[in-house]
């Protein structure tokens, strides 16, 4: 059966089997972003925004999707343009095997769209469907808190850039020289 999708804003037709779930659709048409951990919705790593919510794609049948606006995680930022949710996994060294990370970014992102300045303990409930093996959800928790800030610090652009007229952010914290210049450490015009 054929079922329209916008997927990360792209309107697209898919053929989905009366029995294939919303994750394994998206997998098939190439957004390997979406990862299937349990093929029962319980793990979280298949978290997709369907309509704005979060929703496990792979507890969800991909029909129970049509006509919908789905986006993985990979609608939220590129890899030289990342999301601060996204760069701040990368920063906190949140990212381990990375299985589990796309899920989590995506309900972090859902958490901070509706609270932007959550406690320890609201981001630890809000990532608790997220199974991690390899984190000990410490340095993903630190990600979230971190990127909170950061997207609540007045003038830093959405996409997580630095502020209009603002200087450059300190670099030394990630091992990258003081000296570097430019916005990521020479090659580019400013």
């Amino acid at each position: 059966m054929d079922i329209e999708l916008t997927i990360n804003g792209e309107t697209t037709t898919v053929e989905a089997g009366s029995e294939q779930d919303l994750a394994t659709v998206l997998r098939q048409h190439g957004h390997i972003d979406v990862k299937c951990g349990c093929d029962g919705g319980t793990c979280g790593a298949s978290k997709v925004f369907v309509d704005g919510d979060v929703r496990m794609a792979c507890g969800m049948a991909a029909t129970e999707a049509e006509g919908s606006d789905v986006q993985t995680v990979a609608s939220l930022g590129t890899q030289d343009d990342l999301h601060p949710v996204q760069q701040a996994f990368v920063d906190n060294f949140a990212v381990q095997c990375g299985f589990c990370i796309p899920g989590m970014i995506v309900q972090a992102t859902a958490l901070l769209d509706e609270n932007p300045d959550p406690t320890e303990r609201e981001v630890r409930e809000a990532l608790d469907d997220n199974v991690c093996r390899c984190t000990g959800y410490q340095k993903p928790v630190e990600a979230v808190l971190d990127a909170a800030g950061r997207m609540r610090e007045e003038g830093v652009a959405a996409d997580g850039g630095r502020p209009i007229g603002g200087e450059p952010a300190d670099d030394t914290a990630m091992g990258k020289p003081a000296d570097a210049g430019g916005c990521c450490g020479g090659g580019c015009d400013e």
